[in-house]
């Protein structure tokens, strides 16, 4: 490589290093710029901690990122059923002796047997469906999900979020 090209690389690291610094990631992340797994209204004015979650499934199906979309799923989940139990006061019925939450196969079952709501015959079905995808994701070593793993459950994700959204009394 000769000298003028040498310096005009060194030159393009420097200014690609000082944008980096200046443009960065902010601290919370950057918006989801689609809507292709669920739409952000679906969870729009519910908890931050929940839309947030929402907006990196989201981003990570844009981004080809499966198995973090699918993780991510399984989190969402994970936090819509606690929100139900918390929201009828009997959040005890998922807590462990020293009141950590259970695992999410033991939350499904908790959910799908409670009497304080009729849960709709579609969630029931979906949800060990949710549950299989993001575990396989999280857990099985060999494991890569593909955008078609994510997009043959989008259909239950939906009817489960807008089913315990509202169990759960965060929207109306």
């Amino acid at each position: 490589m000769n000298e003028k090209a040498k310096s005009v690389l060194d030159i393009s690291k420097t200014i690609q290093t000082e944008l980096s610094a200046i443009c960065g990631v902010p601290d919370e992340g950057l918006p989801a710029g689609t809507q292709q797994v669920l739409p952000k209204s679906l969870v729009k004015g519910t908890r931050g901690y929940i839309e947030g979650v929402l907006n990196q499934i989201n981003g990570c199906y844009e981004k080809g990122w499966f198995d973090a979309c699918s993780v991510m799923i399984r989190r969402f989940i994970e936090t819509l059923i606690i929100e139900c139990f918390e929201e009828h006061g009997i959040a005890d019925k998922i807590k462990t002796p020293n009141g950590d939450f259970l695992f999410l196969g033991d939350l499904i079952d908790r959910m799908l047997n409670e009497k304080t709501w009729n849960l709709g015959r579609s969630a029931k079905t979906a949800l060990p469906k949710l549950k299989s995808i993001g575990d396989k994701s999280a857990h099985s070593r060999r494991f890569m999900a593909h955008k078609w793993d994510v997009e043959r459950i989008v259909d239950d994700l939906r009817v489960v979020a807008q089913e315990l959204i509202l169990l759960s009394g965060l929207k109306p």
